[in-house]
This record gives C-alpha cells, sequence and structure tokens, in this order.
C-alpha cells in the first residue's frame, strides 16, 4: 500500500473559549478510554484519538466526520462562549515512519506512541486557537479601520458618545481575552515534565509557525490599543468641551442677570 494510501485524516478545531474538562472527563470515562494529562484529555478508542483542550481546543487522529461531530455537540454542551465561527486545519498522518517530520501538511509519525500524538497535538492546538484570536483582532482591527480615516478627514469622530463607548468596549473585550489567554501561546507546562516529548511539539509549532504568527498578533494587538486610546481622548474632548459650554453658558447668564438688574 503506498503512503497516500495508508494516510489518515487528522483535524484540529478550536470550537469555543474553553471547556470544562472536569465534567467532560466525567461523561467520557463512563463510555471510552481516557487519560488526563495536564488538564487536557487524551480519548482513545480502537486506533482513533482525540485530544481535548482546556482552552476550547481539539485535535483529532483517525476520527470519521460523524463521530467528530457526537464529540463536538458534547464539548459544546460543556462549552464556554462557543464561537460563531469555527476555526479548523486539515493535515494527514502516517504512523510508524522512519522519522517525524511535516511536509505539505502530511504528518509522518516515527511510532504509534499515543503521548507523541499529544505532543504534536500541543502544537497543532496552540496553532488554531491562535488562529482565532488572529480572526478576531483582524475583524474587530477592520471594523473600526474607518475611525482612524474619519479623524484625519474631518479632525474628529462622527459618533456619539454612547457609540463610542460600545466600541471601547468591543475593542478593550477583544484585547483583554487575548492577553489574558496569551500564555496559552508560551511552551505548555507538560514538557518541562517530559521533555523528551519537545521535540515532537517543536517540530509542530515550527510548521506552523506559531511564535512568528505570535509577534505579529502582538503588532495587531498594539494597533487595537492605540484605536481604544484614541477613543478614550475622543470621549475626555467631549466631555471637556461639555463642560467648557456649560461654563460659558453660566458666565453669560449670570453676565445677563447682572445687566438686567442694572437696566431695571
Amino acid at each position: 500500500m503506498s503512503e497516500t494510501q495508508a494516510a489518515k485524516r487528522c483535524v484540529a478545531y478550536c470550537l469555543a473559549q474553553s471547556f470544562d474538562i472536569s465534567n467532560l472527563a466525567k461523561i467520557l470515562s463512563e463510555t471510552t478510554l481516557i487519560r488526563i494529562i495536564k488538564g487536557a484529555l487524551l480519548v482513545e478508542d480502537d486506533e482513533t484519538w482525540s485530544v481535548i483542550f482546556a482552552y476550547g481546543t481539539v485535535v483529532h487522529w483517525n476520527i470519521d466526520s460523524e463521530e467528530q461531530h457526537k464529540l463536538h455537540q458534547l464539548l459544546l454542551g460543556h462549552a464556554e462562549n462557543p464561537l460563531k465561527t469555527i476555526e479548523e486545519d486539515h493535515f494527514t498522518f502516517t504512523l510508524n515512519s522512519p522519522q517525524t517530520r511535516i511536509a505539505e501538511d502530511h504528518i509522518e509519525i516515527e511510532s504509534d506512541d499515543p503521548i507523541v500524538l499529544f505532543s504534536l497535538s500541543q502544537g497543532m492546538a496552540q496553532s488554531i486557537k491562535l488562529a482565532s484570536f488572529e480572526t478576531n483582532a483582524i475583524t474587530t482591527i477592520n471594523n473600526t479601520s474607518y475611525i482612524p480615516k474619519s479623524l484625519a478627514q474631518d479632525g474628529r469622530i462622527k459618533l456619539g458618545r454612547h457609540e463610542i463607548a460600545k466600541i471601547r468596549g468591543q475593542l478593550f473585550l477583544t484585547k483583554s481575552d487575548i492577553i489574558l489567554n496569551y500564555d496559552l501561546l508560551d511552551k505548555p507546562d507538560f514538557f518541562w515534565e517530559y521533555p523528551e516529548y519537545e521535540e515532537y511539539y517543536t517540530i509542530a509549532a515550527k510548521y506552523l509557525e506559531v511564535a512568528p504568527r505570535t509577534e505579529v498578533l502582538s503588532k495587531k494587538l498594539e494597533t487595537i490599543h492605540e484605536l481604544f486610546e484614541m477613543l478614550a481622548d475622543e470621549q475626555k474632548h467631549r466631555h471637556s468641551s461639555i463642560l467648557e459650554w456649560i461654563i460659558i453658558g453660566l458666565i453669560a447668564f449670570e453676565i445677563g442677570m447682572t445687566i438686567v438688574d442694572k437696566v431695571f
């Protein structure tokens, strides 16, 4: 059988902001073999594997579409903030190859050790979570791109205070969600205890460019921060202007009353 014929499917998904791993472990352990590894679940069944991570991602190895759908329904039933648009990344893989490497989205794996698959899954899960962050950041930047243009053309932002407050809130939510989860893109703690498996994680993370993409995401966060500060300054300016007009009105009223008092 040729390598192409022997190749099996591997798919990584980001489905939600997070999963309740404790409850999922209890439910899944009733019907299938699972391992709890550093807050993640490795589900094994007859040469098929699914790796579920608490930060809302899952990686399937040799799982057919129907079984994936069933598991996703369970995961989403124990998820926080399911994504409106699911992120996914597709690969093929073969086991017991001469060496472990990834080329053109095909993964050659030197053994059938489930922990090797788990280690590769760590890099793939980080990548698909990063894709979700990238989508959020790009969408937020695109949806607010008219703000600096308006400021450059007219010297002011043509929005009411309420609309500005809502946009600031959305910018803050996007930025804080990414920053609070930013440590997910660091080397997983699992490899501090099992350094012999780190090379497999590194192969996946390097192929999927996790480190350079994280740097680009940092620059996108800076852009979001600048937009946030721009809107904050605009709100302060408008508030100051309103106070100035109130003071001017009070002074004018006082002058008017003085004039009326003297004339009459």
